[in-house]
């Protein structure tokens, strides 16, 4: 029987933890070790329609997962934990409730998203997960391993399981019957009857990093998604975490500032945006000047044996009076269980609503028993 070994940073006291997202000090420009991006396999502006897919995607309600981070090379006997719950809540589920896809976050495959590493990591893990999955790239999905004696690039393990030209069997799978997607790009839209999902690809360092044609994408994506509103939600998915209070990264001061600029030049601010790269559970409010209120969501807990706990206040190493954190609160956290979403989007007679759920995992391994808990909910109205 495999070890479930979870391991948690902490820290050497049991000092007060923050309530708002920190900022490690000395945080170092890495972004030299951005990677070029591959082709893109699909037309400008890369948009994936859900029916291509699901055909009988609803116009009036969708329920779909969310997670980050699954992958794990040290110790992946977590991996099909988190995934069977997955599979377990879609076999229970009534069939409003019952998730359609899988929306991953990142960091599919430790360390360095080697194709060999898919089977173990990937494919035996989500084999019977009865839904598409289609996914953001991880920084670590995104890196190199420069000692494998079979040269590749960057993200081209990645782009043969979820940006393929046809939906067809992956070489290095292990003979699973789960096929490759068929994703337009390693940066893309998912347009869905009730949501505008937008997904960002912020390359291999570790606080992250967005090309100049990109951020050019992006804005021309935040404008065609706005013109839809308020018949659709604006969804904004990223592997790095802008906000965090962990004592691991912390926040994220590259893509804290791509994102405000953005949002400034165009006006548009979206919904909800959804992050992994932290391994836990952290849900941030953050108020704007007019009166929204936009959550950030990290969900980075998905399987990696690592778990980053919240940092407290008394560490030197970090600071949370930073202009960028003003008006982030930190609403809710779990940092020592793993866990995923469940996100519900509903229209109704006021217009959309959207739900999030986050489900932790709890896994007695001498008995054998694993039990899922609701650990945190939240509602938006569109």
């Amino acid at each position: 029987m495999p070890k479930y070994i979870i391991m948690t940073l902490t820290s050497s006291d049991s000092s007060e933890t923050y309530t708002t997202p920190v900022l490690k000090l000395n945080q170092p420009d890495d972004t030299f070790k951005s990677l070029p991006l591959p082709k893109p396999p699909g037309a400008y502006p890369y948009h994936l329609y859900l029916k291509e897919i699901l055909p009988t995607a609803n116009d009036q309600y969708m329920t779909f997962h969310m997670v980050g981070d699954t992958g794990s090379v040290r110790n992946p006997g977590f991996l099909p934990v988190v995934s069977e719950a997955m599979i377990g809540q879609y076999q229970t589920a009534i069939q409003t409730e019952r998730p359609q896809f899988l929306y991953h976050l990142g960091d599919v495959v430790y360390n360095y998203g080697e194709a060999e590493h898919y089977p173990e990591q990937f494919f035996t893990p989500y084999s019977h997960y009865p839904g598409p999955i289609m996914a953001i790239a991880g920084n670590h999905d995104s890196d190199v391993n420069p000692y494998n004696p079979v040269p590749y690039h960057s993200l081209d393990a990645f782009t043969a399981v979820f940006c393929d030209t046809i939906s067809q069997p992956v070489i290095f799978s292990g003979k699973t019957e789960r096929k490759s997607m068929i994703q337009p790009n390693v940066y893309w839209t998912l347009e869905t009857p009730l949501a505008t999902i937008i997904g960002l690809h912020s390359n291999v360092p570790k606080y992250g990093y967005i090309t100049a044609e990109q951020r050019q994408w992006f804005i021309e994506e935040l404008k065609a998604a706005d013109l839809q509103r308020p018949n659709k939600a604006l969804i904004v998915c990223v592997h790095h975490a802008p906000y965090s209070a962990d004592a691991n990264h912390g926040s994220s001061l590259f893509m804290i500032d791509f994102l405000e600029n953005v949002f400034e030049e165009t006006g548009i601010l979206p919904d909800i945006v959804f992050s992994g790269h932290v391994h836990n559970y952290q849900r941030f409010s953050k108020s704007y000047t007019g009166g929204k209120t936009v959550p950030y969501i990290v969900a980075g807990a998905g399987g990696f044996d690592e778990l980053h706990s919240i940092a407290v206040t008394n560490d030197e190493r970090f600071i949370n009076n930073h202009p960028l954190l003003d008006k982030v609160i930190l609403e809710h956290y779990c940092d020592n269980k793993y866990g995923f979403l469940k996100i519900k989007i509903e229209r109704n007679t006021t217009g959309i609503s959207l739900t999030g759920e986050y489900y932790t995992i709890n896994h007695n391994e001498i008995a054998g028993k694993t039990t899922v808990e609701l650990e945190d909910s939240f509602t938006i109205s569109i």
